[in-house]
Order: C-alpha cells, then structure tokens, then sequence
C-alpha cells in the first residue's frame, strides 16, 4: 500500500514533478526550471526556488485520486494525483470582494511574514486567491479599493496589479503554492513565464466549478491541489519527447493505488483485448464517461508501448473521436 506522505515528500525532490493548488479558474502552479539549482531536501513537505515554492501543510484526511485524461492531440495523455478533502473540510472563505488579510505571517519565505496579503475576491470554493505585496504605491491603491470586486468597471486595482506583479499565493486546506514571478501577459510577451506561474479565467471562474468535468473526482470529495508526476511523453515545456518507460511505469504504481476502478479496469480490458487482437467491431466502449476516457487512453499507450498496426488503426478510427472527453493541456498558457 502506498504511502501518500512518502510519495508527496519524493516528489518534492524531483525535477520533473509540477505542484498546482486552485480551483477551475484560478490557479497557482510551482514547477521546476531547468537549469536551475536541482531541489533538495526539506524539512517537512515544502520546495521554495527564487521563482516560487509549494508547501503541504497536512495530508491528514486526504484521499489521493490519481488520473490520466485525454489530451487533444491523439498520441498524448496528461496525469496528476489531486489531493481531495471531503467538501466540507476543503471549503475555504469564498470572499468576493477585494480582502486585506494583513501580514502573511504564514509565508514560505522569512523575507515574505511581513508583507500585506490581500485575498482578490474570487470566490472561489476550495482556494482563497490572494496576492501579496510591500510596495507602498501599491498598498494605497489596493486599500483604497478594499471591499469592492476587482472585475468592477472602472476598478483600477487590477490594472495596479498587472502592472506591479506582486507575490501570488493560492491558499487552500492542505497547503499553499507562492509565485514570485511576472504575471502573464504584456509585460511578458503574453505568455506565461517558464516555472511557477498563476492563471486567473474569468470565464472559467464564471463556471463556478471546483474541477474540469474530466476529471474524475468521486462525488462528495473536492481537490485542493495536485502533484504532477513526469510525463512520459511530454517535456516540461509541453514539447513531445520519447517515451520514457520509467515515468510510465511509476505513474502507473500509483495509478494502480488511486485511480477510479472503472477507469483501470476500462484501460486493462482494451489492453487486453488489443493483446488477443480483437477486431474493433467486435468491441464495445465503456458506457461511462470516466470508462471511455481510460479504454481511450488505452488505445494511445497501447501504441507507444507496442507499435503502430492495422488493428490499432481501426480501433483509433471506431473509438478515440469524441473531443468532448479531453481539455487544453495548459489552458491560459
């Protein structure tokens, strides 16, 4: 049986694992530049880089789901384990106004407990949104807008915001994610900067979802961050590159653990019909969203792991079509 502290403490450690907290519409997400200084050992569950950090700060009463979905490109799927609390215990306060939280004492970085952390307002269930700043021509504009939406017309906090690039911190019920760099957008060449970033969708927060539909989250239970593992066939700067066997496998381990039963057994069972060369016509798709979703990616890491073939063709051709079941690899990027 795994141990979810153990494998959230290894991950801290490795290059290619990525860490997101927030909420289907905004979000804080710590990742690892190459080239930087490689991440060591920490005391307890944090990882602070000069661009950003993650910290777990309980694991108690998590339930880990582990997950592959389907990418819009055929010879592609992304993974992540969420780390989910019963909804109730994952409800964060949901302010929709512009909040002064005062001195973050709580932040990564002894440099940082003294600047003012300010929630956005976003109302969002399971994160409160902030950012954080010292800058005192910042501090005035933002004090003085206290109490009123950023998103209202004529509103200048958010253009104050974007123009100053505070510290954004994304605070939930098992941890936070800190990010020190420029927010995307003019000042950065409309892109997101490479490692740890923030993505704030208006239309997505209008959605008023906790998660993408396509992911399979039991009912009952809300995901309050995510450790994304490396993915075998895709590089940290969403490039393909050869498969890479090992990442496979060690996602499947905890896929195996933590996945929804009906996904795995879903995969196993195209594997294993694609073994036997079973002709597409004779096979039936799952019924379910979450089992099409696995005999899907099924069929694409059937391919990776043993070749292209006819018969692969006709069952990419008879069941992996339906659009609806995969999202952006990294929507606002």
């Amino acid at each position: 049986m795994l141990d979810l502290t153990k494998v959230a403490h290894d991950a801290l450690s490795q290059e290619d694992t990525g860490w997101n907290m927030g909420s289907f519409g905004a979000i804080a997400e710590f990742h690892h530049v190459a080239g930087d200084p490689s991440p060591a050992p920490v005391d307890g569950l944090t990882q602070v880089t000069a661009r950003g950090g993650v910290r777990i700060d309980t694991l108690e009463g998590v339930t880990p789901v582990a997950y592959e979905t389907l990418s819009p490109k055929p010879h592609r799927w992304t993974q992540a384990v969420s780390l989910c609390l019963p909804d109730e215990r994952a409800a964060m306060n949901q302010r929709d106004v512009l909040t002064e939280l005062g001195p973050d004492a709580g932040a990564i970085r002894a440099e940082n407990r003294t600047d003012i952390l300010f929630d956005m307002g976003l109302k969002q269930f399971q994160v409160d949104f902030c950012i954080r700043t010292g800058d005192p021509e910042l501090l005035e504009i933002l004090r003085g807008n206290v109490g009123q939406s950023l998103f209202e017309p004529g509103n200048p906090a958010m253009p104050a915001i974007l123009a100053a690039h505070p510290h954004r911190v994304a605070l939930t019920r098992v941890g936070r994610v800190e990010v020190y760099q420029m927010i995307g957008g003019p000042d950065t060449g409309g892109k997101s900067p490479e490692g740890p970033h923030t993505h704030v969708l208006p239309k997505l927060l209008r959605a008023g979802r906790t998660h993408s539909a396509n992911t399979p989250i039991p009912e009952g239970l809300t995901p309050c961050g995510a450790l994304h593992p490396e993915n075998p066939v895709i590089g940290r700067l969403g490039e393909d590159k050869p498969f890479n066997q090992a990442a496979f496998d060690a996602f499947q381990s905890l896929l195996n653990a933590w996945a929804p039963k009906e996904y795995l057994s879903a995969k196993h069972n195209a594997w294993r019909l694609l073994e036997q060369g079973i002709a597409a016509s004779d096979a039936n798709e799952p019924d379910s969203r979450v089992g099409r979703s696995g005999w899907r990616n099924g069929i694409r890491q059937w391919r990776i792991l043993h070749g292209d073939s006819a018969l692969l063709d006709d069952w990419a051709i008879a069941f992996d079509r339906d659009a609806g079941l995969s999202d952006p690899e990294n929507p606002g990027h």
